[in-house]
C-alpha cells in the first residue's frame, strides 16, 4: 500500500505538471507529414495514430542518443510501455509485448542489434488483430530500405559485484539485393545470492491441521542462456523477400537451490531441507519466408519454421533431521525430453483505397518424448496438433474506421501411452471502432478472443513427488480455454502532452488452472477447466516533454479488480500498479531513472506478484563508442513471491535477493556504406517447441 500510494502521488505530479506545461506552451513545434499507403494519419511531431496502431518516428536527438535498438526504444519513451535495457525487459503493465523486426516476430537479443540509424519508424499495436492470435499488445521496428553496406555491432554490459551481464555482438554483410546476418549474445546470471522466506498450514480432511515454517539459510540462483544466428535475406522492393534464418539457443543452465530450516507446529524436531529445482537445453530452429506481391495491391506470404528441442528439468528436495542428519524425505525427479515442432503459414492481404482484406490459415504439430529417469526410464509421448483459420476486413468510413473478423482453432492432443486425447473447434471473433474527431483524440472500441491450449506438464499424467506428501498429476482431459477481452481506450496528443486513457474489461470462463485434493495422506495439485476468471481494470499513461529537447517524464497508474471460481472456490483481488520514468538529455548524455510496482495477479487460489523494480542509468555517446554506467535497484526491495488461498494448503512465499548491482556498460558500432534492412516479414509460423517441467514448490 505504502509503494501504491507513493506512486499515486508521483504519477498525480507528472500529470499535473504536464497539464500546465501544456497550456503554458501552446505553440506548435514542427511537425512531420507523413503519407501512408490506404491510411489517414494526423500531422504530429512524433506520434501518427493510425486506426489499428501508433507509428513513432524517432526524432533526431534519440537517434544521436542511442547505440542500438533497446536505447532507441527507451528514448522514444511511448506512454505505457516500459523498457529496462539493463534487464533486458518490455512491457506493457508489467506483461510483456510480443516484439516484431520488420514483421517478424523476434527477440529482445535482435532488437539490441538494431542500429538507430536504419530504423524508420516503432509501431506500437495495443489492439492486435487475428493475425496475432491472442497478443497483449506488440511492438514492430519498421527498418529502412536496403542499399549497399555493413556494419559490425558489440556491446558488454556485466555488473561490477556480481556474475551478471549483458553480452552481444553482430555482423551484417550486403551484397546486392542480398544480406548476410551473423549474430551472438550472452545473458549471464551465475551465483547470486537469494532468500526465500516461506509458511504453509496443511489442513485435512478431518480437519486438524500442521503449520510448517520455513527460516531461510540462504541459496543460490543461475540462469544463463545464449544464442548464436546465422541469417540471409533476399529482398527485391515491391515485388519479392525471401529471409532464412537458422539459430541455436542454448540454455546453460536455471537453477534455483535454497537452504532452509523447517519448524513444525507439531512440536516435531526442526527439519533441515534443500531444495533444488531448474532445467537446461538446446533448441536449433530453422525458419523460411516468402513474401510475393502482386499487382493490384495484393500480397501472398508464406512462413515455415521447425525447432527441436533436447534437455531435462530435474527437481530434487531432501528433508532431514536439524539434530542428527537423519533422512526423513528423499526426492529427486529427472525428465529428459526430445520434443519436435512444426509450423507453417500463408496469409493473403488485399489492400483497396479504403478498405483492407486479410486472410489466413495456419498448421502447427508438437511431438513430445519424455523420459522419466527417476521412474526406470518410463517414456511418455503427446501428440498435439492445431490448425487455424481467419479473415478479418478493415474498412474507413469518414473519421470512422471499423474491423472485423472471425477466426477458427482446431486443437487435437493425443497420448501414446493411454490413448487419451481430446478434440476441440473454437471460434475467435474479433470487432474493432476507432473514431478520430480531430487531430489531438482518438477514441477506440476492441473486442477480442483467443485459445489457450494445455501444455505438457499440465496434461501429463505421469505423477511427480513435490515433497514428503505433495504429488502433481496431470490432467489429460483438459480442454482448450477461451478467453474475451473488451477494451475502451482513449489517446489524446498535444504538442507537450500526450497519453492515453483506458478501461479493460476481461473474462475466461473456462480458464485453465490448479486445484488440490487429498488422496489418502498424499495432496495431489492437479488441473482443471475452472468456472472462469473476470476482471476490470482503469488505467492512465500520460507522458509530458518538461524541457523540450532534454526532460521527458511519464508513467502507468492501473487499478484492477478480479474475480476466480473454481473447484470449491470463489475469490477476489483487487491490485495498484504502475511505473514511472524520467529522461534527461543534453550535451550526449543521457539520464534515465525508472521505478516499477509489479501488479498481483489472481489466477486458480494463488494471488502472485512480480518484480518491483528499479534502475538508474547514465550513457554518453563519443562517434562510434558509447559508454554507460548504471545501478539496478538503488532504492527499494527485491520481493518476487505468490500466497496460495487453497482451503488444503494456504501458504505465502517471498523470494529475496540482492539485486543492488551496479554496472558498466560498453559498445561500438562500426559501419561502412548504407545499411541493409532485414527482410519485411509480416507474419511468423508458430513452431515453438513444448517442454517438461519438473514440480516444485
Amino acid at each position: 500500500m505504502r509503494y501504491s500510494k507513493t506512486l499515486t502521488r508521483l504519477l498525480a505530479a507528472t500529470l499535473a505538471a504536464a497539464v500546465t506545461t501544456a497550456v503554458a506552451h501552446g505553440e506548435t513545434p514542427d511537425s512531420i507529414s507523413v503519407q501512408e499507403l490506404g491510411e489517414v494519419v494526423i500531422q504530429a511531431p512524433r506520434v501518427v495514430r493510425k486506426a489499428d496502431m501508433d507509428a513513432y518516428y524517432p526524432s533526431r536527438s534519440a537517434v544521436d542518443n542511442s547505440k542500438n535498438g533497446m536505447q532507441l526504444l527507451r528514448n522514444i519513451m511511448i506512454p505505457s510501455l516500459t523498457v529496462n535495457e539493463a534487464l533486458g525487459q518490455i512491457t506493457k503493465s508489467g506483461k510483456s509485448v510480443e516484439v516484431r523486426i520488420n514483421g517478424r516476430p523476434s527477440t529482445i537479443e535482435q532488437v539490441r542489434t538494431l542500429l538507430p540509424e536504419t530504423v524508420k519508424r516503432v509501431e506500437w499495436i495495443d489492439n492486435p488483430g487475428l493475425r496475432y492470435k491472442g497478443a497483449d499488445a506488440v511492438l514492430n521496428f519498421i527498418v529502412i530500405n536496403p542499399t549497399l553496406g555493413g556494419s559490425v555491432m558489440a556491446e558488454a554490459m556485466p555488473a561490477v559485484n556480481a556474475a551478471w551481464g549483458n553480452y552481444f555482438a553482430s555482423a551484417k554483410l550486403n551484397n546486392g539485393r542480398s544480406q548476410w546476418e551473423f549474430g551472438g549474445n550472452l545473458k549471464l546470471t551465475e551465483g547470486i545470492d537469494i532468500h526465500r522466506d516461506y509458511h504453509e498450514t496443511f489442513t485435512y480432511p478431518d480437519g486438524s491441521s500442521l503449520t510448517r515454517n520455513e527460516t531461510s539459510l540462504g541459496g543460490k540462483i543461475d540462469n544463463t542462456f545464449g544464442k548464436l544466428s546465422l541469417g540471409y535475406s533476399y529482398i527485391r522492393p515491391d515485388t519479392t523477400v525471401l529471409y532464412v534464418t537458422l539459430t541455436g539457443d542454448k540454455k546453460f543452465s536455471d537453477r534455483f537451490d535454497y537452504d532452509g530450516l523447517l519448524s513444525l507446529s507439531d512440536g516435531s524436531d526442526d527439519i533441515r531441507l534443500n531444495d533444488m529445482h531448474g532445467d537446461r537445453g538446446t533448441t536449433p530452429v530453422l525458419s523460411a519466408y516468402l513474401e510475393q506481391h502482386f499487382r493490384n495491391n495484393q500480397t501472398l506470404v508464406v512462413d515455415f519454421s521447425t525447432s527441436y528441442y533436447f534437455g531435462k528439468s530435474y527437481h530434487d528436495y531432501v528433508e532431514r533431521e536439524a539434530a542428527g542428519g537423519e533422512m526423513l524425505t528423499d526426492v529427486h525427479t529427472l525428465i529428459r525430453d526430445r520434443n519436435r515442432a512444426y509450423g507453417i503459414e500463408a496469409d493473403y492481404i488485399k489492400n483497396w483505397g479504403t478498405s483492407r482484406l486479410t486472410a489466413g490459415v495456419s498448421y502447427t504439430a508438437n511431438r513430445n518424448r519424455s523420459t522419466y529417469e527417476n521412474m526406470g526410464g518410463e517414456l511418455f509421448h503427446q501428440r498435439q496438433d492445431k490448425a487455424y483459420l481467419f479473415a478479418e476486413y478493415l474498412r474507413r468510413i469518414g473519421k470512422v474506421t471499423l474491423t472485423a473478423g472471425l477466426g477458427a482453432q482446431y486443437t487435437s492432443f493425443k497420448f501414446r501411452e493411454s490413448g487419451l486425447g481430446s478434440d476441440s473447434w473454437n471460434l475467435r471473433p474479433q470487432f474493432s471502432a476507432d473514431y478520430r474527431p480531430n487531430g489531438n483524440a482518438q477514441l477506440r472500441l476492441n473486442f477480442s478472443s483467443w485459445q489457450s491450449a494445455p501444455s505438457l506438464s499440465e496434461t501429463n499424467a505421469t505423477p511427480q513427488q513435490i515433497d514428503g506428501f505433495q504429488w502433481r498429476v496431470g490432467n489429460p482431459g483438459l480442454k482448450t480455454s477461451s478467453s474475451y477481452m473488451l477494451k475502451l481506450q482513449y489517446n489524446f496528443t498535444y504538442p507537450r502532452l500526450m497519453g492515453t486513457f483506458g478501461i479493460d474489461a476481461f473474462t475466461s470462463p473456462d480458464a485453465i488452472t490448479p486445484y488440490l485434493a487429498w488422496e489418502g495422506d498424499r495432496l495431489i495439485t492437479s488441473y482443471e477447466n475452472s468456472r472462469g476468471l473476470q476482471n476490470l481494470a482503469f488505467y492512465v499513461s500520460p507522458q509530458v516533454v518538461i524541457v523540450p529537447g532534454w526532460l521527458v517524464a511519464g508513467g502507468t497508474l492501473k487499478y484492477r479488480a478480479e474475480r476466480m471460481r473454481g473447484r470449491g472456490y470463489k475469490l477476489y483481488n483487487h491490485d495498484w500498479s504502475g511505473d514511472i520514468s524520467a529522461q534527461l538529455m543534453h550535451y550526449g548524455f543521457t539520464l534515465m531513472a525508472q521505478y516499477r510496482h509489479a501488479e498481483s495477479s489472481l489466477w486458480g487460489e494463488t494471488v502472485s506478484w512480480g518484480e518491483n523494480v528499479s534502475v538508474v542509468t547514465v550513457n554518453y555517446n563519443w562517434k562510434g563508442w558509447g559508454f554507460g554506467a548504471g545501478m539496478i535497484m538503488p532504492f527499494g526491495k527485491y520481493d518476487q513471491g505468490s500466497r496460495s488461498l487453497n482451503r488444503f494448503n494456504t501458504n505465502e512465499s517471498h523470494m529475496r535477493m540482492n539485486m543492488r548491482m551496479p554496472f558498466v556498460q560498453v559498445s561500438y558500432n562500426l559501419q561502412w556504406g548504407r545499411q541493409k534492412r532485414g527482410a519485411q516479414k509480416l507474419i511468423n509460423a508458430d513452431s515453438s517447441v513444448d517442454r517438461s517441467t519438473a514440480g516444485g514448490r
